[in-house]
């Protein structure tokens, strides 16, 4: 087993080693710190969104109603401050993505303009087992609609005896029921195995069967780079509470390509799109907007799906963080990303017996895209024994994550975690898993 001395080595030669001073790391009541290992649930708090959140505070107390319009980062705009990075982390167009509500509610604005049934084209695609919000809102959808999800709703799950979706199920299941699919929704990363999908085949075989393309990025933005606008998918959606550590409930995000918000812009079965969306005021063009005339006038690209004006208080510690990865640069979180993963399945080799990744391996580098920051474990004892591990690894000041029914979930963020962290967490489960019955 590789020793503590050669995981401080690697931190030593760490570029992005600072970056970790830049986060608030919790502790315990008595002070000492937590190994902290669960930001794809919750993202550490950047220490310069204290100062950001502080600062709209004090205009709003200072200026109130004219802070929408003064001070380095007046209101009305204030999403405008996030679409560049936003566009940069998603490989998307600025004016192809826009912060606003949460990701189940943009989830509801992409699926009223996107999921288009018609007679022969009812069927809604996601993976088995998806988020319990994203099957939610897709079976609701249906259901609005007067449709029955029963029917509607087909759920993708592994062949039997494995844990993952080979991409080439969701082509061949196309092949066969792609004429009645009306659009497919698929997560770049799934929550429960952290397995990370090639999504760009992904949509080139849902619009090649004639379906609209959706992506629910929830796990992926912040940890995987992306390429939004050249795969071409019609639209994607995420929350910002993980990867990009914009704080609980914070504002969400949505990528619609460019080609949607544009005159006479097709769908692949179901004609013209820009009509087809839930408007609200601020999806109006900003020139115009305070005449509050009648006639809706769309804002440029996917700034025309807003509903309504940005929550300040929640957007100012997104800046913060995208700051955080402007300075980072995906590219080396990525590389860093995928040492702290390969380090930790490495470590974890001695104790085979016991527990077992069901994320992707590392294996060759063409497998190497196959995950992002998380592993997702599993003890071989079944799932009562696993529960009792996760609780005394937090017994221990290891935060990670339980998903039932058997699987904990780690994930060192390279942001703000180091090698020494993947080293400790080893050395905690391997005490653990000798002293748990």
């Amino acid at each position: 087993m590789r020793s503590l001395e050669e995981a401080r080595a690697l931190d030593a030669a760490d570029p992005l080693a600072p970056w970790r001073a830049h986060f608030a790391l919790p502790r315990t009541a008595g002070g000492s710190p937590l190994n902290y290992l669960c930001g794809h649930s919750l993202g550490l708090m950047p220490l310069a969104a204290r100062t950001l959140v502080d600062e709209e505070l004090t205009r709003w107390a200072d200026q109130a109603v004219a802070g929408h319009e003064h001070g380095p980062r007046p209101w009305i705009p204030y999403h405008e401050n996030l679409a560049a990075p936003l566009a940069a982390l998603t490989g998307a167009q600025a004016d192809e993505v826009v912060a606003m509500n949460s990701l189940t509610v943009n989830l509801h604005l992409m699926l009223a303009s996107f999921y288009r049934p018609t007679a022969q084209r009812r069927a809604i695609l996601i993976e088995a087992g998806a988020f319990s919000s994203d099957r939610h809102a897709v079976a609701s959808q249906i259901a609005w609609r007067g449709l029955d999800p029963r029917q509607e709703l087909i759920e993708l799950a592994p062949a039997p005896g494995a844990d993952l979706i080979d991409e080439a199920q969701i082509e061949a299941l196309l092949q066969r029921e792609g004429e009645r699919i009306a659009l497919v929704l698929w997560p770049a990363v799934q929550f429960r195995t952290g397995q990370a999908f090639d999504v760009a085949r992904i949509v080139r075989a849902a619009q090649a069967a004639g379906c609209a393309a959706g992506l629910d990025l929830a796990h992926s933005i912040g940890n995987l780079p992306m390429q939004l606008h050249d795969i071409g998918a019609d639209f994607a959606v995420w929350c910002s509470y993980k990867y990009l550590n914009a704080g609980p409930g914070a504002i969400g995000g949505c990528f619609i390509h460019r080609r949607h918000s544009q005159a006479q812009s097709p769908l692949h079965h179901a004609g013209s799109l820009p009509g087809a969306r839930l408007a609200g005021w601020w999806g109006h063009e900003e020139s115009t907007r305070f005449l509050m005339e009648p006639q809706f006038r769309a804002a440029r690209g996917a700034a025309a799906w807003q509903i309504s004006n940005p929550p300040i208080l929640s957007a100012a510690p997104l800046i913060a963080s995208l700051q955080e990865f402007s300075g980072a640069g995906m590219g080396r979180l990525r590389a860093k990303s995928q040492a702290l993963t390969a380090h930790l399945e490495e470590l974890l080799q001695p104790l085979a017996a016991q527990v077992r990744s069901i994320t992707p391996a590392q294996g060759a580098p063409s497998e190497a895209a196959r995950r992002g920051c998380q592993l997702s474990l599993r003890l071989t004892a079944g799932s009562q024994r696993g529960r009792q591990v996760f609780e005394a690894l937090l017994a221990s000041g290891v935060v990670c994550d339980w998903r039932a029914p058997d699987i904990i979930r780690v994930a060192p963020v390279p942001l703000y975690n180091r090698f020494e962290d993947v080293w400790q967490f080893v050395q905690v489960l391997t005490r653990v898993l000798r002293s748990t019955p």
